[in-house]
């Protein structure tokens, strides 16, 4: 396998790589993730994971020879409203109480530039989408939640990993996808871009 690079400091996704047997050198990147809101969701991860995998590999000088750099991004859609990381307590409890008993969609877009000599040579940039049902959640519930810390580095103020896992009714699609990383679609993606000829 060529030499990979996590455009993400996500621990979930470097987690993710690793369960199917993938090691990445992480090198996150500063890139602009401002949205206009006129792309829908699936356009708009995939828009952003290409920014991020695009940008690491201009902001960084010592870049390997060979390699592929893997960008991605994840939303949170509920009722046609991208629900992105909360900005404060405030807004992470506006975020759950809408989650409440409904059913979120969760979009996570991937790009892999195969890069050589610091030129990009392919480019495969692709969504997955996970719908997630939820059980209602109580007002002390949402508060002990907040309180946990967990919501407010997450698309949508949740992760499924974590203690939200028992809130979650039942999820149509793939669970990776909702941890922010749809690692087996990841894998056969690098699996077709490597068989490719350049």
């Amino acid at each position: 396998m060529v030499r990979l690079i996590l455009a993400s400091a996500s621990p979930r996704r470097i987690e993710l790589l690793h369960h199917i047997g993938l090691e990445a050198e992480v090198r996150p990147a500063n890139a602009d993730e401002t949205i206009d809101g006129t792309l829908p969701p699936d356009r708009t991860v995939e828009e952003l994971s290409y920014r991020k995998a695009a940008a690491a590999l201009k902001e960084q000088a010592d870049f390997p020879d060979e390699c592929i750099v893997i960008g991605a991004d994840t939303v949170v859609v509920l009722d046609g409203a991208i629900l992105g990381k909360p900005a404060d307590e405030e807004d992470a409890y506006r975020m759950l109480k809408m989650l409440s008993n409904a059913r979120n969609t969760v979009y996570t877009g991937v790009t892999l530039l195969r890069v050589r000599n610091r030129q990009i040579t392919q480019n495969d940039t692709f969504s997955c989408k996970t719908d997630v049902y939820t059980f209602p959640l109580s007002e002390k519930e949402i508060q002990e939640y907040i309180g946990s810390g967990e919501p407010m580095d997450k698309a949508g103020a949740y992760g499924i990993q974590g203690i939200f896992g028992r809130y979650v009714k039942k999820i149509d699609g793939d669970y990776s996808n909702v941890v922010g990383l749809p690692s087996a679609e990841v894998y056969q993606h690098l699996k077709k871009m490597l068989n490719e000829k350049e």
